[in-house]
């Protein structure tokens, strides 16, 4: 730090016990974003020529009225927030704000999870009886690791935390293993271990392929399946009509390449199947998330070492929501499209429709919170155009980005540099048991507040208390309000590895935490045999053909052609950037140096059929809307599928990114209802039909 208390330099943690001393480009490029001139550090109002400096009293005491207000003419169900995906690294931010909307009583909670994760979530309601019981690889000991969509080369790992991702990758070849990875992109990953070509969108099709020949062929741990599982026979019969031979023309995989693959994954002696965003985002997302599993569970390889496995945190990240009511799918449905919740979240491809669309609980006031959906949820125009018919617009972020130039006020929030924190949504997805507890390392620049003080000054003027937890809500009527490092300490003492307030000395508390400053490394692996405490169904079984999941393999197989035409022959699917995150560092130098040209990655045949070169300017068009974009001509890319990062389009109030403004990829995309995936809501982002012109 420097004389005025400015971060001036991160580096790695070589004492880190999960980490080493690894550190992500993006990480060490905070202090960029910690010490941006950009950087939003007085609350905004937006008046007659622009936003202009306000007091936080009078920023408040407006939105408390303006809400106030709106509450008495409409109801509680006017009102609705928007989380990002950075909203979910601090605990006390994720606590406040989904407090806030059950504390108002409003269904609309949006996150960006229907963007990314949600349907894994749901999967694993339908399978195990919570959306929060879900597995994760156990890469530290598998022999065959089978991904699909995912490339943590990149990523590092998404839903399990693996620093070092490179090296735990090749440790697996190492020991005699294997890893296959199926993408329509010849990935980073895929570069160094087996490439196994797909076309977008069939990911579905393919594993149910695998099933059938598992099935068929009896390469399945019956004695498993029989102490462990229902809805085995069911789930075979509906299989047999998916055999390789038969699934072929679609996904583009070899039949007997895949029947070989299917035979391998069986005999290795610890195999698991794993998939992410690739798979999550497309019209079958969660169908695609269930099968997963499910490939995991007929070989045996669910609970077992290698497999796919069940998170060891010392904290209740599973029982404490689920005792409150949180942990819920399906409990309520939206407004527009009656799709169901997803953990209190309901799906933001619909949050223009809901803007826009009148009737008893359209929402007229919404809070967006570290997020910028108009770059991220499908159709991002739409939604631009209905933010502007809000009678009341709020944002806490960092900076003026898409979403927020047009709000009525943007409150300077915090960076995780400026507040303690503990990685609560993260417990459960360590590759090895392991907690850490953070202090802020600076004060807050300018006048930013943490999101949660800001949201508790918001409620204590609307008397209410930002709280999921009813009995916590029931003291704030008596005054009593605790803060978030209250309830985490409650949290973390209460729960099965606490000391229960010095009942069990050797448990945890935060003291404890404190003094280990690297973490804390609680075993050299993940606990396996944990299944019949995991699961949640009254017969405690893993159940493997309920009964949407039967629906969606129904309305699979009556789509027996691919739903483009010849208006629209290729497929677009999304690419991450090892220096990009979504869009909010895009205003870092450093991340932005090497010339970051925004271009479309294309594979030379189709380009030469439209008469492109490298570099040149293409246009884009799907069914929702168009885009003008260079290519880049590349040999990675299956023909008949080009790709776009996401995260781009900037017009915001950030110097870097409107520099490098790119295109948005989500104007392309479409929030029509019958194109958001029915189980989880979940926007549909990969396979999106669109056709290429000069």
């Amino acid at each position: 730090m420097d004389e005025r208390g400015r971060v001036t330099a991160l580096r790695p943690d070589p004492e880190h016990r999960l980490s080493s001393g690894y550190a992500c480009p993006k990480g060490i490029a905070m202090t960029e974003v910690q010490n941006d001139p950009d950087r939003v550090l007085r609350p905004l109002r937006r008046g007659t020529h622009g936003f202009e400096p306000v007091g936080w009293d009078d920023a408040l005491d407006d939105i408390a009225g303006r809400l106030a207000r709106i509450l008495g003419r409409h109801g509680t169900d006017a009102v609705g927030w928007y989380m990002g995906t950075p909203g979910l690294n601090s605990y006390s931010h994720t606590l406040w704000a989904k407090g806030f909307v059950d504390a108002l009583g409003t269904p609309h909670y949006y996150t960006s999870g229907s963007q990314d994760v949600n349907n894994q979530f749901a999967a694993s309601a339908l399978l195990y009886g919570s959306p929060l019981v879900m597995p994760f690889p156990d890469v530290a000991r598998t022999r065959f690791l089978l991904m699909l969509g995912a490339n943590p080369m990149v990523s590092n790992g998404s839903t399990i935390s693996l620093p070092r991702a490179r090296e735990h990758l090749r440790a697996i070849v190492a020991r005699g293993g294997r890893i296959v990875v199926a993408d329509p992109r010849r990935t980073e990953t895929a570069r160094e271990f087996e490439h196994l070509p797909i076309r977008p969108d069939t990911d579905a099709l393919m594993l149910l392929s695998v099933l059938q020949v598992l099935l068929a062929e009896d390469r399945i741990d019956r004695g498993y399946l029989e102490r462990r599982c229902s809805g085995v026979a069911e789930l075979a019969r509906l299989a047999a009509d998916f055999p390789p031979d038969a699934t072929a023309d679609r996904t583009g995989v070899d039949p007997r390449r895949l029947s070989e693959l299917a035979r391998d994954f069986a005999a290795s002696p610890a195999a698991v199947a794993y998939g992410r965003t690739g798979t999550s985002l497309g019209r079958f997302g969660t169908l695609t998330e269930f099968l997963i599993n499910a490939v995991n569970a007929i070989t045996g390889n669910l609970d077992r070492p290698g497999g796919a496995v069940f998170g060891s945190s010392p904290v209740d990240v599973e029982r404490i929501p689920e005792r409150f009511g949180i942990a819920t799918y399906g409990k309520r449905h939206s407004r527009i499209g009656a799709f169901p919740d997803v953990l209190g979240q309901m799906p933001a491809a619909v949050m223009a429709k809901e803007i826009a669309t009148p009737g008893h609980g359209q929402l007229r006031a919404l809070f967006v919170s570290a997020g910028n959906p108009v770059l991220s949820v499908p159709n991002g125009l739409e939604l631009e155009q209905a933010l502007g018919e809000l009678e009341l617009l709020v944002s806490l972020d960092l900076y003026v980005n898409e979403t927020n130039r047009r709000a009525d006020y943007v409150l300077p929030a915090t960076t995780w540099l400026e507040r303690e924190d503990l990685p609560f949504a993260y417990l459960n997805f360590f590759y090895r048991p392991f907690i850490q507890y953070t202090d802020a390392v600076v004060e807050p620049a300018g006048e930013a507040r943490p999101e949660w003080a800001v949201i508790d000054a918001l409620s204590r003027r609307l008397g209410i208390t930002p709280s999921s937890i009813g009995p916590l809500r029931m003291l704030g009527r008596l005054g009593i309000r605790l803060t978030p490092r209250q309830i985490l300490s409650l949290a973390v003492r209460t729960s099965r590895g606490g000391d229960m307030f010095g009942l069990r000395p050797r448990g945890l508390n935060l003291d404890k935490l404190r003094r280990h400053p690297h973490g804390l490394l609680l075993g050299p692996y993940i606990r396996t045999g944990v299944l019949p405490r995991k699961l949640r169904h009254r017969d405690r079984r893993v159940h493997l053909a309920p009964e949407p999941i039967v629906e969606e393999l129904r309305r699979l197989a009556a789509q027996r052609a691919d739903p483009g035409n010849e208006a629209y022959p290729l497929r677009l699917i999304g690419l991450r950037e090892l220096r990009s995150h979504n869009s909010w560092m895009h205003n870092s130098p450093k991340l932005m140096r090497r010339r970051r040209p925004h271009a479309l990655h294309v594979h030379p045949d189709d380009a030469r059929a439209v008469g492109l070169a490298d570099g040149q300017l293409a246009q884009v068009t799907s069914k929702t809307g168009s885009v003008r974009v260079p290519v880049r001509l590349t040999d990675e890319m299956t023909r008949g599928t080009v790709a776009l990062p996401h995260g781009w389009g900037h017009r915001g109030g950030w110097r870097v990114a409107n520099a490098h403004a790119g295109v948005n990829v989500n104007e392309l995309t479409s929030s029509a209802l019958e194109d958001v995936e029915r189980l989880a809501g979940m926007a549909v982002l990969n396979g999106v039909p669109v056709r290429l012109e000069r």
